[in-house]
């Protein structure tokens, strides 16, 4: 496919400054010119206002020091980013990215500096200077953050300058700031229906001021305003449109399963488009029971109005299910997209989705997913309140780590109500309209009441964070239509890449085994690598978490299980013996698809020595694509999956897996299969050498090897069933004493709590 050339204002120019180590190049962003401050500003910032990605732990578990340190840590480099953003919004500055380095070894950034707005000085521009006298804003201020990625994956702040040589803006005058400005989706909507009502600018404004409760509660300017109202007029794709159109034409002829559709006029690039691949439909096969529908360009302003569906793949790692571009936003427009998203999905609705918690989107959920659980990104929610309660942010420094507690930390609904109306009263927001709306929401955005439905998120507390940045580094607020496809091809390589490196690091390294239980290593054969991690975790700590019987009716017992000296924190299990089905109050299993450490305190007290099957979900495990859930000729894939090299490529890629697992299971059976290997690698050979003409023959005596290594297995497997059945009859007689022994001393206990309660009795007397 061609591309038109790009000049340096599209581009990110890498310079090799030695960096810190042999893996590293430093990448200087040059997309704007530097003496125009407000272009720069604009673009290069205006994604820290309204990111959704989660806070570090010292916010989020609600430390109420907000001053950043050196060694502080972070989950992700944009949440160093939103926290130092936050930190200039109550100190009074505004903020941009600086400098950056990159990993030679995968191309990812492992370093990162923001720096206050009017850090540096701008250039003499020389001959070609503006006539325009522009207002001084860079003094050389020092002030900045650093931020390294760490080898466990968060990010540390290494350097760290508090110091302005300017004079800070105070609380009323901080909305003004260009970082902390930005109209949000919301906003966009309201200011679409009032524009197409006839209204100007200022009638706009004022209606904002007034719903936002104050002008310094809108979030942007009046400028802001008539900079939008002035592109959704021309908010067209351009002459990119047919980069785009070329796009899918090209995709259409190579892949036979790829989807694509147009709502409205495509040829005046005025339409809403959406396509998918075959890749991406058939991993929707696989891991389509939660999706992410990320409309990050509307909350930050892209150029692009690109909007990906994704999901998580059996390693946890984001995967694309689709994507569209969406020029208009009208409540009809997510409508048709979700409506043809679901097509081109054979029709098989998810069993959650994650979204923004904008009034059209939840309007077209309920109207396209019925029997879909809907959520609201909570991170979203945040950024929303930075804005609605900007002034009760300002005025109280602390409120901003009590609500995040409230939200992330209670573990039940009465704690969560109670701790919310504490909160509420504290800073006497009991009249708040926008609270108020959020509590009403709040079983689509609250944590607690969302852990009975499968989001399929590794932690409880993880929560979407960044909702599932597939294309994050690739697709951003800058990049325009002309480079979207590239960026696009790009995310999607990168993804595969890592895939492909997380299935080799399952197949080839085997985990280190921390207890000698079986289930662990059942566990260990069973999950990929990254998704037996986290079972692991649960498991080792089943060992300070002892069970304790509060009721037995025969059938179910009921059980308390918390850690060892944190009595006040205990979770209940309810446990079938006969089934072997437990459930949790944490609700982990249910939430994730990974079971708790308390349901595994309980499997250890009861002697069940294997994950029952009913634990084990398929989309987690290394065989998650062994078998299609989906039809293919509903999904409108080729029969034979043959006619795209993609689909070839993932065909033999998963048979070779399956192959390798069965070839490794024992000598005879390695040595037969590598026979055949070297058979077929000759065979493949003369096929690419001399056309698909080529027979192919089987070594001679690779059927003998196999007959006599099927004749030993069987006897074994003989064996082995009478000694299984012993064991299993051994195991059931065990467990029968143990229940007995159990139900003795708890009667043993209470006799003892008896005798001593009448002996303080008459001690007393």
């Amino acid at each position: 496919m061609d591309y038109k050339p790009l000049t340096i204002g599209n581009d990110v120019v890498e310079f090799d400054l030695g960096g810190s180590g042999e893996d590293d190049t430093i990448a200087l962003d040059l997309e704007h010119p530097d003496d125009g401050y407000d272009l720069f500003e604009e673009d290069d910032l205006v994604q820290l206002a309204s990111s959704s990605t989660r806070f570090g732990d010292d916010l989020a578990n609600g430390d109420p020091n907000l001053e950043p340190y050196e060694g502080m840590e972070f989950d992700s480099e944009q949440a160093s980013r939103i926290f130092y953003n936050s930190y200039a919004r109550r100190v009074g500055f505004s903020t941009r990215v600086s400098v950056y380095q990159r990993s030679r070894r995968d191309g990812s950034i492992i370093c990162r500096q923001i720096v206050c707005s009017r850090e540096g000085f701008r250039r003499d521009g020389g001959e070609n200077r503006s006539k325009r006298q522009r207002t001084i804003t860079r003094v050389g201020c020092k002030a900045q953050m650093t931020v390294k990625k760490q080898s466990s994956g968060r990010w540390a702040v290494s350097k760290l300058v508090k110091e302005h040589n300017h004079e800070l803006v105070p609380p009323d005058k901080v909305h003004c700031l260009r970082s902390h400005r930005h109209v949000s989706g919301p906003a966009r909507s309201l200011i679409d229906t009032l524009q197409a009502a006839g209204m100007g600018p200022s009638g706009v404004m004022s209606v904002l001021i007034k719903e936002s409760g104050g002008i310094n509660n809108v979030g942007f300017t009046k400028v802001d305003c008539q900079n939008y109202m002035s592109s959704s007029r021309q908010r067209t794709l351009g002459s990119g449109g047919q980069l785009v159109f070329d796009y899918l034409k090209r995709m259409q002829d190579e892949d036979p399963g790829f989807f694509c559709a147009v709502q409205g006029d495509f040829e005046n690039s005025t339409g809403n488009i959406f396509w998918a691949d075959s890749n991406s439909r058939m991993n929707y096969s696989y891991f389509g029971d939660t999706v992410t529908f990320d409309t990050t360009y509307r909350t930050n302003r892209y150029r692009v109005p690109f909007a990906p569906f994704t999901g998580w793949n059996h390693h946890g790692l984001p995967v694309l299910f689709g994507c569209a571009l969406l020029l208009n936003e009208s409540e009809s427009s997510f409508v048709w997209l979700f409506q043809t998203w679901l097509a081109a999905m054979s029709g098989c609705q998810p069993v959650s989705i994650t979204t923004d918690q904008d009034r059209i989107i939840r309007a077209a959920v309920v109207q396209v997913f019925p029997g879909t659980r809907h959520r609201f990104c909570k991170w979203n929610v945040f950024r929303e309140a930075q804005e609605k309660l900007s002034h009760i942010y300002q005025s109280h420094p602390t409120f901003e780590a009590e609500f995040l507690r409230c939200i992330n930390v209670t573990e039940t609904i009465d704690e969560f109500e109670i701790c919310w109306e504490s909160l509420l009263k504290r800073y006497d927001l009991d009249s708040n309209e926008w609270l108020q709306s959020m509590y009403h929401a709040r079983q689509q955005w609250v944590p607690v009441f969302l852990r009975d439905t499968f989001f399929g998120e590794m932690f409880v507390t993880q929560g979407s964070d960044n909702i599932n940045s597939y294309f994050d580094g690739y697709i951003n607020a800058s990049t325009n239509i002309q480079v979207l496809i590239k960026q696009y091809e790009k995310a999607i390589a990168t993804r595969h890449e890592k895939e492909v490196k997380a299935d080799y690091d399952t197949l080839n390294i085997s985990p280190i085994l921390r207890t000698p239980s079986p289930m662990e290593k059942q566990a260990a054969k069973l999950y990929t690598r990254i998704i037996f991690m986290k079972f692991q975790e649960e498991l080792v700590e089943t060992l300070a978490y002892p069970a304790t019987v509060v009721d037995d009716t025969g059938s179910e017992t009921m059980f308390r299980v918390a850690k060892f000296g944190e009595d006040h924190k205990g979770h209940f299990v309810k446990f079938n013996v006969f089934e072997k089905k437990a459930s949790c109050s944490c609700q982990m299993f249910e939430f994730s698809g990974i079971i708790c450490r308390h349901i595994l305190a309980v499997f250890r007290v009861t002697n069940v020595l294997t994950l029952p099957s009913h634990y084990i979900l398929k989309r987690w495990t290394r065989n998650a694509k062994s078998g299609v859930l989906l039809d293919e000729h509903a999904l409108g894939l080729p029969n034979d999956s043959q006619d795209s090299s993609a689909a070839r490529y993932d065909n033999l890629r998963r048979e070779a897996i399956k192959y390798v697992e069965e070839g490794a299971e024992s000598e005879c059976v390695y040595n037969v299969a590598m026979d055949a290997l070297r058979e077929a690698a000759n065979t493949v050979a003369a096929a690419k050498k001399h056309g698909p003409g080529v027979v192919q023959h089987t070594p001679k005596n690779c059927s003998q090897q196999l007959l006599s290594c099927t004749v030993d297995q069987d006897k074994k497997v003989e064996e082995l069933a009478a000694e299984l059945e012993i064991a299993i009859q051994r195991c059931e007689a065990y467990q029968a004493k143990l229940l007995t022994i159990l139900k003795d001393m708890e009667e043993q206990k209470l006799k003892i709590s008896v005798n001593v309660r009448n002996v303080r009795l008459n001690l007393k007397m």
